[in-house]
């Protein structure tokens, strides 16, 4: 069972006006993927065509057309049987392997064609059935480039198939030249016209899907680039707000209980002298020196940190060991992947992830182990906490928790996903963009 801790959250007020253009822009990609399916359906079909045309006209010569002729296998059927072959290897070599190679180019595309059709003229004076083969004439001429060479093809192909079907070779007249002349002109006019479509429509629909595809393919890099300076801008926000607090706190707390440590250090020596001495001078000498180091603590806590270096595994195994100390329960860490330096926000987001989810296992789990994962996988950098407690079903894992983890993640651009099942544990999935500090890209750019 996988829901997304995201899906809990309710469209604004735009939704309603963003509808519309949602609406277009799917029924854009749905007309563009319907006319990329007939371009590959139609490559698809000019690269088999031959092939069970060949095979049919093959079988049914062997199969019935010899043995009711009378003949033998020699040499009449050996000639055909070494024709077919010939014609097999030559459209594998001429048409099959160019167009999977992408190498098929107009000039051997046109030797391609008069091979072929000298081949099906030559068979088919073995047979008429050999008619069905050269009908893959027809879809070859629409490889043929330019639309001209394609439309003659056709013609050429008509005249190889209607005058062996009408004999016109055997008992020409004139009444049997002029239907031939009609026939092929028709059948050329039918089939040329796609030809000359094609030739203007294909190149357009082809360039019009690279197109879409970069497209596509630069919005995915922009939605990662934007992501990417949110964080930074975010980053250097936070950075900003630690600079400004440390002053303040430099400024006026730490400078103030120092003038304090200065004055009861006086009071102090002044009552040595008159041996007048006062425990309360003393104690509060304490306290004002130990305020002073937990400010001084705060200030480096909230000053800019040296980021030339991930931090984050070592914390994850501080914190997985403290946490199986306490709670008793097996934790095993590992890290996958290259480490590379992260910015302080991705890195406090999932140690705030990995720190709720052993929380939440030692509250609700009953987990005997626990398996805690980060993975540095190039782009992104996931993170992921496994138990083998109770789970849970679904509704119940919505609680204060998982809304922080949530919106940790979210604020880093980042994505989480939990999956449960009651007997069967819980698994909490981190994934966020592996953005590196802005000092060391600074210092990577620069180099």
């Amino acid at each position: 069972m996988t829901w997304d801790v995201g899906a809990d959250q309710r469209p604004g007020s735009g939704a309603l006006g963003s509808a519309a253009p949602e609406e277009a822009a799917v029924a854009h990609r749905s007309r563009l993927a319907w006319r990329k399916e007939q371009l590959r359906v139609w490559d698809l079909l000019q690269l088999v065509a031959p092939w069970p045309l060949l095979v049919i006209s093959t079988v049914t010569y062997f199969w019935r057309v010899l043995p009711a002729s009378g003949g033998r296998f020699w040499p009449d059927g050996a000639s055909v049987l070494g024709l077919v072959v010939l014609s097999a290897v030559w459209v594998l070599v001429g048409q099959t392997l160019p167009i999977r190679r992408r190498t098929l180019r107009p000039a051997s595309a046109s030797v391609y064609f008069v091979g072929l059709l000298a081949l099906c003229v030559t068979l088919m004076t073995f047979s008429e059935v050999f008619l069905v083969f050269t009908v893959a004439g027809f879809f070859q001429a629409y490889l043929l480039r330019p639309w001209p060479v394609g439309v003659l093809g056709v013609l050429v192909t008509s005249v190889a198939l209607n005058g062996s079907v009408m004999r016109v070779w055997d008992e020409a007249s004139a009444e049997t030249i002029a239907e031939l002349l009609l026939v092929v002109a028709v059948q050329t006019a039918a089939i040329g016209v796609g030809i000359v479509l094609t030739a203007r429509s294909e190149p357009e629909e082809r360039k019009r899907e690279e197109l879409v595809e970069r497209l596509e393919a630069a919005l995915h890099e922009n939605a990662g680039l934007h992501a990417q300076l949110v964080a930074q801008a975010r980053e250097s926000g936070a950075q900003d707000e630690r600079q400004r607090l440390a002053g303040e706190i430099h400024d006026t707390l730490a400078q103030g209980l120092a003038g304090i440590i200065t004055q009861l250090q006086a009071a102090e020596r002044s009552g040595a002298v008159r041996g007048e001495g006062d425990e309360h001078v003393s104690r509060a000498l304490r306290l004002a020196r130990s305020s002073l180091t937990e400010a001084r603590r705060s200030v480096q806590a909230l000053a800019p940190q040296e980021l030339g270096r991930a931090q984050l595994p070592d914390a994850l195994r501080t914190l997985a060991e403290r946490w199986s100390q306490d709670e008793g329960v097996s934790t095993r860490v590992e890290i996958t992947g290259t480490r590379v330096p992260l910015s302080p926000a991705i890195e406090v987001s999932l140690f705030r992830v990995a720190q709720e989810s052993l929380t939440n296992v030692a509250k609700h789990a009953e987990a005997s182990r626990v398996g805690v994962t980060l993975s540095y996988t190039g782009p992104e950098v996931l993170l992921d906490v496994r138990d083998d407690g109770r789970g849970f079903v679904d509704g119940c894992g919505t609680g204060f928790g998982l809304t922080s983890m949530r919106q940790r993640i979210r604020s880093v651009g980042g994505h989480v996903e939990v999956q449960s099942t009651p007997g069967d544990g819980t698994a909490v999935s981190a994934r966020v963009p592996a953005i590196a500090p802005v000092g060391t890209r600074a210092e990577v750019e620069s180099a």
